[in-house]
């Protein structure tokens, strides 16, 4: 025989005053104990996967949102993941790609995410600080790594969990994602050697950033390997502006000598450049070529004789999200390094 619970007018004048679901009221609609309730959204392996997955979805109907205040008090926990996002518009989707890659690694746990800017003029390890002093996360993902990187630092002196999107040069290792900037490099210029171009050149990121330096190698090991002649971009870099870009290259057609080849670190430079040199009357698979860097589809839609080597940022952020929960579990650091290519 079903049990059948009946609820007083007192009861159901008060949930609709409140309107908000509460372990109660999930009880209440599931027809089990609040302290079963409980350990079910808690994901106590003691509780059947049957019965959870019932809490769960009845609480998802309810727009059930735990008391993390109450949370924090019982756990130690917030259930909060911090993420300092770059604003750079240079990569395009850069942070709405890395954010819907984290969103889906933390889909079905107790998570959620705060959202920092992260200036391009400062590490904002003072976002840092803030967030470790007053205990505002369980964990921090961020961007942009130097290579001796203060973020890092600090949060490897407070063992605090984080995983870096880049790497460092830090002899203590840490969590990180990274792109295989190294491979991007030398195969771009192996790309364009094969074409028969005579010089090659390539905007780099900023030099205090670490994949700069590894972009630069991966470049250099291909034009030494070739015997090639070739020049680096100076005075321009990945943070330049589009006008900066465009500027550069169609002033440097008027100096002897310019590259017929060019390596882009992203699409907005791809273009910008494209333009500078059709202003100068130069044309795109006539007398140069470009391999570039694409994190969407705009660039080979637009200009589709531009060889492409795509950077997966969505992957990238579900990487760094899976990380992250098990850097939080205590997982040992040496598993927590991927390379992405």
């Amino acid at each position: 025989m079903p049990k059948i619970k009946i609820e007083n007018a007192k009861s159901q004048t008060r949930r609709a005053a409140t309107g908000k679901a509460t372990l109660k009221t999930i009880a209440e609609a599931a027809n089990l104990a609040v302290t079963t309730v409980s350990r079910a959204l808690a994901d106590d392996p003691l509780i059947s996967s049957t019965t959870r997955e019932r809490v769960r979805e009845i609480a998802d109907r309810m727009g059930y949102m735990p008391d993390r205040a109450a949370q924090r008090l019982k756990t130690g926990k917030t259930n909060v993941i911090g993420v300092l996002l770059d604003q750079h518009e240079e990569i395009l989707g850069f942070g709405t790609s890395l954010l819907y890659g984290v969103t889906k690694a933390l889909k079905g746990t107790p998570y959620h995410l705060i959202v920092m800017p992260n200036f391009l003029d400062s590490s904002n390890v003072e976002a840092v600080e803030h967030i470790v002093r007053n205990n505002l996360a369980d964990g921090i993902i961020f961007t942009r790594t130097e290579v001796l990187d203060p973020r890092v630092r600090l949060l490897i002196e407070k063992d605090f969990p984080f995983v870096s999107h880049g790497r460092t040069e830090f002899t203590t290792p840490h969590p990180f994602v990274d792109y295989d900037n190294y491979a991007f490099a030398y195969e771009a210029a192996r790309r364009l050697i094969a074409k028969g171009r005579h010089k090659l050149t390539i905007i780099l990121p900023p030099k205090h950033l670490t994949f700069s330096q590894h972009m630069l190698h991966g470049f250099m090991t291909a034009v030494r390997e070739a015997g090639i002649a070739y020049e680096l971009a100076e005075g321009i870099t990945l943070d330049s502006t589009a006008g900066m870009v465009r500027d550069y290259f169609r002033t440097r057609l008027q100096q002897p000598d310019p590259p017929d080849a060019l390596i882009c670190p992203g699409e907005v430079s791809a273009m910008a450049a494209i333009t500078g040199l059709s202003d100068g009357g130069w044309t795109l698979g006539g007398e140069y070529d470009i391999v570039a860097k694409q994190t969407s589809r705009l660039l080979s839609d637009i200009q589709p004789g531009v060889e492409a080597i795509y950077e997966d940022l969505t992957a990238a952020g579900e990487c760094l999200g899976r990380l992250l929960l098990k850097r939080i579990d205590g997982a040992e650091i040496d598993n927590l390094q991927v390379i992405l290519s």
